[in-house]
């Protein structure tokens, strides 16, 4: 069963880096309580650079808690929910079966999956770690954008349920694939590029593999 394990927020906050002051929302926190879904995120969350992060089809973002082992085993560090920037922690929301388009009823919130996440230097200065993006983008556990099609609540322990299948069948995982030249499949790039993706994904897999 699919389900909520840890609801995190966070807002913006300035940290002291080598190349001056960064403002970042990177650090979320696990929260109690049913927090309200309204526009284009959670009630308590806010980013910080609404130009790269949040909006229509970056509005929540989950992570799922099957990648914290590896990540524990890889940074050989403990690891809370929240620590990777994720709105959701969740159980059973995994790459390689949620699809782009599928609409989820998450606690009283409908979700629409819209994108892969590409990380960001935010993710090497939350982990306080260099090459933390290399390592994110090499393991392939890249989490699932949703933008929000009815307004609700969302609590630790809710169910998430599958509403809607849509016809394009690609995965989260395939995006990713094919963005970093994994497949050779004609027949699947034709399919990335025909699913309702929203972001730059599309262009950049389209020049990738027109050069």
């Amino acid at each position: 069963m699919m389900r909520v394990l840890s609801v995190n927020l966070g807002e913006p906050r300035q940290v002291e880096t080598v190349r001056g002051v960064v403002v970042t929302s990177i650090f979320k926190s696990p929260v109690e309580g049913r927090i309200p879904v309204r526009g284009h995120s959670l009630v308590g969350d806010r980013q910080a650079d609404l130009s790269v992060h949040g909006g229509p089809n970056k509005a929540i973002y989950a992570y799922a808690f099957e990648h914290y082992a590896y990540w524990t085993a890889e940074l050989q560090r403990e690891l809370t929910p929240g620590c990777f920037g994720e709105n959701l922690t969740t159980k059973g929301l995994l790459e390689c079966e949620v699809q782009i388009g599928d609409h989820y009823r998450v606690g009283t919130a409908v979700l629409k999956v819209t994108q892969p996440r590409m990380p960001c230097a935010k993710l090497a200065l939350r982990f306080e770690l260099p090459t933390m993006v290399k390592l994110f983008w090499k393991s392939g556990f890249s989490g699932v954008y949703f933008g929000v099609l009815e307004e609700g609540d969302i609590a630790t322990g809710d169910a998430i349920e599958l509403l809607e299948r849509t016809p394009a069948s690609v995965t989260i995982a395939d995006v990713v694939h094919a963005y970093k030249g994994e497949t050779t499949d004609s027949t699947l790039l034709d399919r990335v590029l025909a699913s309702p993706i929203s972001g730059s994904w599309k262009q950049e897999i389209l020049e990738r593999r027109n050069s």
